[in-house]
């Protein structure tokens, strides 16, 4: 059987693959060809090259298998990305928004964010990395302009009031926002059920409108993924 790719039916940029197998992966067009960011699988389609998208690597990529609605994030969108780690979801966004489109990046560990720019950044004129604490979107606001979208991936106790934050200063006034809650990063002796609620809460008095909220088992365990609009 042969590889095929098929836009996906509900996401602009994000693709269905077909592999030789016939089993079905996620995939989004590679912005910076022959290029790989965690070890990713390439594949060749009509001229094009896609980069296999993994769930197990990737919250975005997990949540859209979980039955995600809504992906505010599209092509030509500024995007603000709070937790970028090493780059592997934020590449896979750097290929959505694509050439028009831009990503900021923000990071606090220094020797990530040196992986972020070597791996990722150095071939994609689409992404700044910033090495600064999400906590403090201030330090960085000289650097950020407006976005359309935040997309928050950190591993700190104050999740959603931290996303809130940056969106004070950078979201456009419609615009959108997608956390992924790590519950065991807020508090351990509660169930995460609990804190998903709390973070609900937080996002809700700070004027968000919750649209869904996606458990991200079995590739992500005590996660969920929140998606609002302001």
């Amino acid at each position: 059987m042969a590889v095929n790719v098929k836009p996906h039916p509900h996401f602009p940029a994000i693709y269905w693959a077909t592999l030789e197998g016939g089993s079905r992966k996620l995939a989004t067009k590679n912005l910076a060809p022959e290029k790989t960011v965690y070890g990713e699988r390439l594949i060749r389609y009509r001229q094009a090259e896609y980069r296999i998208w993994d769930p197990f690597r990737s919250k975005l990529a997990a949540a859209v298998l979980k039955g995600l609605e809504t992906i505010p994030i599209q092509p030509d969108h500024k995007v603000l990305y709070l937790g970028a780690a090493s780059g592997t979801t934020a590449s896979h966004i750097s290929d959505i928004i694509g050439e028009r489109g831009y990503v900021y990046c923000i990071e606090f560990a220094a020797r990530t964010i040196r992986e972020l720019v070597n791996n990722v950044c150095e071939f994609r004129f689409n992404m700044s990395p910033l090495l600064m604490d999400a906590r403090f979107p201030e330090r960085y606001s000289m650097l950020v302009e407006e976005v359309d979208d935040i997309y928050c991936d950190i591993a700190q106790p104050e999740q959603a009031k931290v996303l809130a934050d940056n969106a004070d200063l950078f979201l456009k006034t419609d615009g959108w926002i997608m956390l992924a809650v790590k519950a065991r990063s807020i508090d351990v002796t509660k169930e995460p059920s609990e804190v998903y609620q709390q973070e609900i809460g937080i996002l809700k008095a700070r004027g968000f409108q919750v649209r869904e909220v996606i458990h991200l088992e079995p590739y992500d365990k005590a996660h969920v993924m929140i998606v609002a609009e302001r």
